[in-house]
């Protein structure tokens, strides 16, 4: 199974609730990057980390499969 077709292959409950946790982060990640004001160092240092893992575990969220279709696709 490639990669084309994990991303296209069902995505078991639990990581589309994970999927849409890191969407959020980093979209309010994005959002304080992108603030027209001046913010402390501290924050934009954390923001720029948690866009990061909020990219990974969407990533990685969406190529997770079903392990009974991944069972079946790889045959006997």
């Amino acid at each position: 199974m490639n990669i084309q077709e994990r991303a296209k292959a069902p995505t078991p409950k639990f990581f589309k609730v994970l999927r849409t946790i890191g969407l959020s982060l980093l979209a309010v990640s994005g959002s304080l990057l992108a603030a027209p004001i001046a913010l402390p160092a501290a924050v934009v240092t954390v923001a720029g980390y948690v866009a990061v893992v909020g990219g990974v575990i969407s990533a990685v969220s969406q190529v997770t499969v079903e392990d009974s279709k991944a069972k079946k696709d790889q045959g006997p």
